[in-house]
């Protein structure tokens, strides 16, 4: 092998190193950028506190967080449900085609919040409906249904906002009604039928 044979192929293997070692600190760069793309967003959803919606200095809608009172849980087969309650809040819906924003009127005292999940892993419920139904005294304040709503904060739940005359105890009905859609063994047996639970609550007004 000539001295310039030699030479070219050193040549060539330097050159080869760089570029390798060039690929790994791409690729290094690379995963850093997905680790923190997947990782930020996880870290948020894990807030437990609702959100109302504020506006940034650049005039942009975002989230903000706000108190949250819990009015009271059941058990149905399983099914463990919450009711809570957070500052009204506007929410987006979607009807597949078309949307319209429901914005909390001033009269508005609460976001009502249910939530419908597995008593022992915790996971969410779909695919059922609720309707909410609150009395104070002998007089019925709401009647409406709540809607399924998913929130990157709130999570999955069936909520709306609602407004109440005051101060005071008030008895909330929740009729939930039976998940349509397919369903793994575990839950084959359950929730065949519509379920209704009450549950007392004293509202301090809001804040």
């Amino acid at each position: 092998m000539t001295r310039s044979t030699r030479k070219s192929t050193l040549g060539r293997r330097i050159a080869l190193v760089a570029l390798t070692v060039a690929a790994l600190v791409a690729g290094i760069a690379v995963a850093r950028d997905l680790y923190s793309d997947t990782t930020t967003p996880a870290a948020a959803a894990t807030s437990t506190m609702p959100m109302k919606t504020g506006t940034s200095s650049s005039g942009m809608s975002m989230p903000m967080p706000v108190p949250m009172q819990t009015l009271g849980t059941a058990t149905w087969q399983g099914m463990k449900i919450v009711a809570q309650a957070s500052t009204p809040v506007s929410f987006v819906v979607f009807s597949g085609t078309s949307e319209r924003t429901v914005k909390p009127s001033m009269k508005d005292s609460m976001h009502l919040m249910v939530k419908l999940m597995d008593a022992q892993t915790g996971m969410a419920i779909p695919y059922a409906s609720v309707w909410a139904t609150i009395r104070k005294g002998s007089t019925v304040v709401y009647d409406a249904r709540q809607w399924p709503m998913i929130s990157r904060y709130m999570g999955s739940h069936y909520g709306n906002d609602v407004a109440l005359p005051g101060k005071g105890s008030y008895e909330l009905s929740l009729l939930v009604s039976p998940p349509q859609s397919a369903r793994h063994m575990e839950y084959a047996k359950v929730w065949l039928k519509p379920h209704r639970v009450t549950m007392t609550f004293t509202w301090k007004g809001k804040g």
